[in-house]
């Protein structure tokens, strides 16, 4: 029986494995955290339908517990190629291929010190407010209810001075979502987005956006914050500009939450450099073809699934998981 080594014990690696499993493949995922589910397992509610993260994580877990795909974790992978992977201890797993699954980091926003995350009370990432939202307790740091809520879009996303040029695709339907939902939890707020763009790639996205405006009164404001302070009664002042009109804009919010993107791992370099793959300008792994081999590496026997390619939704992840398996039949046979 052929053998496959999954690197990701995420999304993308979890449905990999399973179907690469249903082809009768003997499948091993590697992940080096302590379970499966990858950044998923920190989400609150999907968009566009608010469905509960964990149907989806806790879904795929049970099937992988149920398949008997061999699941290593604790497994940091420190090099490969198509032929084995090995661990940082040391250990050496022959495999027959490799499908890459690896998926993103997050953008650190205290790189953009201007907005004053880690350095002014109640500023927060698009994560941390998922896990208020997943504790059930959203509020601000003196325990109070906000009246006014801010949102930045493209937080280390298309923006030349942190080097990262590229659309994070995922963060203006976020923003959207997240609005809504401090929206139901607080009615009385009044919430903001501001945004370079407002891209709504998919299906129900713009629905959603649409209802974001004529039923919860969120407000759209196309421009970006120069910086934020603190105010002397507790609050942020913001500094922005209205591009539409091009007149400067003050707000003072009492909650600011900074939409970050994905960035590519610091990993895939070093993976590239090793096993001969090769590396997109934004950082991450750069497919043989976009349209027709989008799962495959260019390099015999190395596979792709999920975001270790590019920034993607969680249906576009699960869908590269049942793309790769095909892939990885054509080449074994």
């Amino acid at each position: 029986m052929k053998h496959v080594v999954v690197i990701g014990g995420g999304i993308a690696g979890m449905q990999s494995a399973l179907s690469l499993k249903k082809r009768g493949f003997d499948v091993t995922v590697v992940e080096k955290s302590n379970r499966l589910g990858g950044k998923l397992l920190n989400w609150h509610c999907l968009f566009p339908s608010f469905t509960p993260a964990t149907e989806v994580t806790d879904t795929l877990k049970q099937r992988i517990a149920d398949s008997g795909v061999e699941v290593r974790l604790n497994a940091e992978v420190v090099e490969f190629d198509r032929h084995h992977v090995v661990l940082a201890d040391g250990e050496r797993i022959e495999c027959d291929a490799v499908v890459l699954c690896s998926g993103f980091t997050l953008f650190d926003a205290r790189i953009k010190e201007e907005y004053g995350y880690g350095i002014y009370d109640n500023v927060y990432t698009s994560v941390d407010i998922e896990a208020m939202l997943n504790k059930g307790r959203v509020e601000l740091k003196n325990g109070g209810r906000p009246r006014r809520i801010a949102f930045l879009h493209c937080v280390g996303s298309r923006d030349e001075k942190v080097c990262q040029r590229h659309c994070s695709k995922v963060c203006c339907v976020t923003g959207v979502k997240q609005a809504i939902e401090m929206k139901q939890l607080f009615p009385e707020a009044d919430v903001f987005n501001f945004y370079m763009d407002i891209r709504m790639f998919g299906p129900g996205y713009e629905e959603m956006y649409r209802e974001a405006q004529q039923k919860y009164n969120i407000h759209f404001v196309r421009g970006r914050i120069s910086e934020a302070a603190p105010t002397i009664d507790g609050r942020l002042q913001l500094k922005a500009e209205d591009t539409l009109t091009g007149r400067p804009l003050k707000i003072s919010v009492d909650m600011l939450v900074l939409l970050v993107g994905m960035r590519s791992n610091d990993d895939n370099a070093r993976f590239a450099e090793h096993s001969g793959l090769q590396c997109a300008p934004s950082g991450f792994m750069a497919p043989a073809d976009m349209f027709l081999s989008n799962v495959a590496s260019g390099v015999g026997g190395i596979f792709y699934a999920g975001a270790v390619t590019a920034p993607k939704s969680v249906g576009e992840v699960l869908n590269d998981g049942a793309a790769v398996a095909e892939a990885v039949t054509g080449y074994l046979g």
